[in-house]
């Protein structure tokens, strides 16, 4: 859901578009108390000249709260709810409620609910009185309908320069008078939604382990995770989940047995790993990363980047660093899964599509394919190798091998008399017309990583055929790459770039300078927000967006080079632009902001990876290979 902004007079519309269809109205056989339709700016609240009302009437002895549909393009200010028996008279009120608007996000619109205890009567009639106060321009506007609502009471506008004073209004203003059940906000239609939290597209996910739901952010603002699932605990102290089975979510009353029995699964499987840091905030965000990452695999082993759709495909750049991640917290079954998806959509040649449908039934598009892969791959094999259960370890790896060798022999025959990779698609998804860092660094990784796997099922040839291509390609980035400082690009043309980390472990034994280059391009690319670009190519622009993965890499590489310092305040400015529910963006505006997708699996692999070097469980880095003769 997204606003859109229309300017009517006196008002400014800020309606939440591809909002849930309006709850029913109330049968005019009993008290009428609630008016779910909100598509218009009905009334400006702005105080001294205008404020709204509603008339309402009630079968009960007491209200405890109201709720109305709020729009506001003022950031600061407060609303006043008031309920009146003279909607005129000050001195008439039952109760009273001021909300800070600041409190509630700044600008914005959606159900704001007022708690308004008070005594009343059945049948009298009362009215919900409305009055806002800001410093600012910005209009705060109360919504309704201007369409006949049967059984329906009359809405009024007070605007002193206009009507001198209190004007009867055929439309209705959207209000609930103690709402219950669905017509509490944050189930079917959304609490007051800050405009700050649309800028990403998705804020958290419900899983059954089978399917997978994004939290929207406009239904993630005052909810959260009950601790350790991706059950989600709504504003109303209620619960929404995806049960077993299901497609779709459904809001439950909290304890209920089917949403408990998946909180205590996804407990135990936390438990039957480490979640890993060296602070109480570390842990909580390898907590809910483990938790997202497990929520965005699916059971054939495709790994999904995130949920929303054009995020709904599996990398095998994406996969292998979950794999890596899953296998270091000792969750085997999740990483081999997904190197067995890898070994089903490999190529005939030995290469990887960019990305697949999370069906393996092909690439989703004609996206060019990335040579990195076969670097990836048999790195996250190998990591997944290193930590496995002894018993069975060399069986399940024969069972990968074919895989890992296509590969390796892929990489290997693509060195050019230079000793590097051809131009290829790096991790930006953008073609470069000479070697780069982001392809080369990986392959590196790879060759090392299949030499050694090799050798420990006794391929002697595999093992030196794969580790002279490895010598062969260390020594050109040596003499291409390292004068550069590990730039983009070998022809110096495309700038810097964070794939500067992949010369660092747990990729690969870092080499001589590589401190500087890590020190140097993280100043080059450091925005503003604090988090930094994946790179500075000046034909190629990424604005004022800091990207978390990129951040996280060196984060990632000063953990891996005894940089403890460096790699913590790094990580601190990560988890700090955690949202609402926890969860780690793909990247964060100028402003700061959390945007586009939230979670992202890879931002979370890193951060799980990196709070284990941390905590100094670092992952081992493959072993660079040495020649026969050495």
């Amino acid at each position: 859901m997204a606003f859109a902004r229309t300017l009517l007079p006196g008002v400014l519309c800020l309606a939440l578009t591809g909002a849930p269809a309006a709850l029913p109205h109330a049968a005019a056989a009993v008290p009428y108390d609630g008016q779910a339709d909100h598509e218009s700016a009905l009334f400006g609240l702005k105080a001294t000249n205008n404020a709204a009302a509603q008339e309402f009437t009630v079968d009960s002895a007491r209200l405890s709260r109201v709720s109305v549909w709020l729009g506001s393009g003022a950031a600061t200010g407060t609303v006043t709810a008031q309920v009146r028996r003279d909607r005129a008279d000050a001195g008439s009120v039952i109760a009273s409620t001021t909300l800070d608007l600041a409190a509630l996000g700044g600008a914005g619109a959606g159900w704001v609910e007022f708690p308004l205890s008070a005594a009343v009567t059945a049948g009298d009639t009362y009215y919900l009185h409305l009055q806002a106060s800001t410093a600012e321009s910005g209009p705060i506007a109360w919504y309704g309908t201007t369409r006949a609502v049967p059984g329906s009471s009359t809405s009024w506008n007070y605007d002193r320069a206009y009507w001198g004073g209190w004007h009867a209004y055929t439309s209705r203003l959207a209000f609930h008078i103690d709402p219950t059940g669905s017509e509490r906000c944050g189930e079917t239609e959304p609490c007051y939604v800050p405009t700050s939290a649309l800028a990403a597209r998705t804020s958290g996910l419900l899983t059954n382990r089978v399917a997978t739901e994004a939290v929207l952010p406009s239904f993630a603002v005052g909810a959260s995770y009950v601790e350790g699932s991706n059950v989600l605990r709504l504003p109303s102290g209620r619960w929404r989940y995806l049960p077993d089975g299901a497609s779709a979510s459904t809001v439950v009353e909290a304890d209920d047995p089917g949403a408990l029995a998946q909180v205590e699964e996804s407990r135990a499987w936390l438990a039957a790993g480490k979640v890993p840091g060296a602070t109480a905030a570390q842990r909580e965000a390898s907590r809910r990363a483990l938790l997202s990452m497990r929520a965005l695999l699916k059971p054939n082993g495709a790994f999904a980047a995130a949920w929303a759709p054009a995020w709904e495909y599996s990398w095998p750049r994406d996969g292998a660093f979950a794999a890596a991640a899953f296998a270091a917290t000792g969750h085997d079954e999740e990483a081999y899964r997904i190197l067995g998806y890898d070994a089903l959509t490999q190529r005939a040649d030995g290469t990887w599509e960019a990305r697949t449908e999370l069906d393996g039934s092909g690439p989703p598009d004609a996206r060019k394919w990335q040579l990195d892969g076969n670097g990836w791959v048999p790195w996250a094999t190998w990591q997944w190798y290193q930590a496995a259960p002894a018993d069975g370890r060399d069986e399940r790896l024969r069972a990968l091998y074919p895989m890992v060798r296509e590969a390796a022999d892929h990489a290997a025959r693509s060195l050019g008399p230079d000793g590097l990779p051809p131009a290829s698609p790096d991790y930006w998804e953008l073609d470069t017309t000479t070697a780069n860092i982001g392809t080369a660094a990986p392959l590196l990784a790879g060759l090392n990583a299949a030499a050694d796997l090799a050798a420990r099922l006794g391929t002697t040839a595999d093992a030196e055929r794969w580790g002279e291509a490895a010598r062969r390609l260390s020594a050109a980035i040596a003499t291409s790459f390292a004068p550069l400082g590990y730039q983009r690009t070998v022809d110096g043309e495309h700038g810097r770039d964070s794939a500067v980390a992949f010369m660092a472990p747990p990729f690969n034994a870092a080499p001589a300078g590589l401190g500087e280059a890590l020190d140097s391009t993280y100043r080059a690319l450091l925005l503003p927000n604090g988090g930094v670009s994946p790179g500075n190519d000046p034909s190629f622009s990424w604005g004022s967006y800091a990207w978390t993965a990129s951040t996280s890499f060196f984060a990632l590489a000063w953990a891996g080079t005894g940089e403890p310092a460096k790699a913590g305040r790094v990580l601190d400015w990560v988890l700090s632009k955690r949202n609402g529910l926890g969860e780690l963006p793909e990247t964060v505006n100028g402003a700061g902001l959390p945007s586009a997708v939230a979670p992202l699996g890879w931002t979370d692999s890193l951060v799980v990876l990196t709070a284990l070097a941390l905590q100094g469980s670092a992952q081992p880095t493959p072993p660079a290979a040495r020649s026969s003769a050495g």
